[in-house]
């Protein structure tokens, strides 16, 4: 009789969790004496604050939010930033929005952590209908407790995909309609949260990235993380796509995605939080590294997501865009090549 065949388990996947497409490249598994080191020396805090100080930053970089527009379905992509890396992208009729985090800090319940300086251009609340959640990984400062429980309280029903690991998390609080996603798995979106069936159906794909979990100190890397691809008439000639890549550090992730997914049309690209870079390098590109990350991706088009907004690392709020400028000009890049936008502001995305 013939043994039945086992399925291969995933690389990336191990008894106690997950790890990174490199397996040499380990992250989360920090000693508690290192980290109270780290935050003595105010590593994850700004060493200084930005040229003219914390209120006129914010003022700069901020417009009213245009609450008759985003009420509006839209069916050629239209990206609106809501600060850090939450992203409302309204394409093909839908409402996507990725990783939610409205609160006043970056922490437990959105009252503890990491503080905003730069207020939220709406409420969770507030938002229009979201059809479609995505959650990269379950660090505070992108799956936020009071965002979404703000965003359930308000009657929002949106389909949620979520990494492995981290349904159990939506569960405990009564959330439905959640899918978690390994890696390179993909599923189609062909209907609104109102049930109304799209002209085109809409493809999210789960996509690599190099970075780590933990919500508790008892849950390292025990849910997986990564990015999410959205692709509008998948499969066709004039298939568009757009990457959330989520956290990551710089890693062949994104070469891999160029090459089995196809180019990327637009890109919400992560240039800040990179300071010390002994310790963040792993986790989190600095703008060098994400200009290269659009290059593997052949991105036509990007914007600064993961910047200004919280205080997470040593970088000053008005250091991301400086740093991003010489890295464009390093390889002979426009400067509007990664869109520098506005707490608040909506822009339309060219096809």
């Amino acid at each position: 009789m013939t043994a039945p065949t086992l399925p291969i388990r995933p690389s990336h996947h191990r008894d106690s969790g997950f790890s990174n497409s490199d397996p040499a490249v380990m992250i989360g598994d920090f000693p508690w004496y290192e980290m109270v080191w780290r935050n003595a020396r105010g590593d994850f805090k700004p060493l200084s604050a930005p040229s003219g100080g914390y209120a006129a930053f914010a003022q700069a970089w901020s417009v009213p939010i245009d609450h008759a527009l985003l009420a509006q379905r839209q069916q050629a992509p239209q990206v609106t930033w809501l600060g850090h890396v939450s992203v409302l992208l309204q394409v093909g009729g839908l409402n996507i929005l990725t990783d939610p985090t409205l609160a006043d800090f970056a922490g437990p319940y959105g009252r503890f952590g990491a503080p905003r300086m730069v207020p939220a251009p709406l409420r969770g609340d507030q938002l229009p209908a979201i059809d479609v959640l995505l959650i990269s990984h379950n660090h505070y400062d992108h799956l936020c407790d009071a965002t979404v429980a703000a965003m359930v309280a308000s009657g929002q029903k949106p389909r949620i995909f979520v990494p492995l690991g981290l349904k159990p998390w939506f569960d405990a609080r009564g959330i439905a309609n959640v899918t978690e996603m390994d890696w390179w798995h993909q599923a189609d979106v062909t209907c609104d949260a109102n049930g109304i069936t799209l002209a085109q159906p809409v493809r999210i794909h789960f996509t690599p990235a190099q970075h780590w979990s933990r919500r508790t100190p008892f849950d390292t890397n025990a849910s997986l993380w990564g990015g999410y691809m959205v692709e509008r008439y998948p499969g066709a000639s004039n298939a568009w796509r757009f990457l959330f890549p989520g956290d990551t550090g710089y890693s062949a992730d994104f070469r891999a995605i160029r090459q089995r997914l196809g180019a990327v049309d637009f890109l919400a690209l992560p240039i800040g939080a990179y300071l010390p870079r002994d310790f963040m390098k792993k986790m989190h590109v600095n703008p060098a590294d994400a200009v290269q990350l659009m290059l593997d991706l052949e991105a036509k088009q990007a914007m600064g997501v993961h910047w200004g907004t919280f205080k997470l690392t040593q970088e000053a709020f008005d250091h991301p865009p400086r740093d991003l400028a010489l890295a464009l000009a390093a390889h002979g890049l426009a400067t509007d090549r990664v869109w520098l936008m506005r707490h608040g502001e909506t822009r339309t995305i060219a096809q």
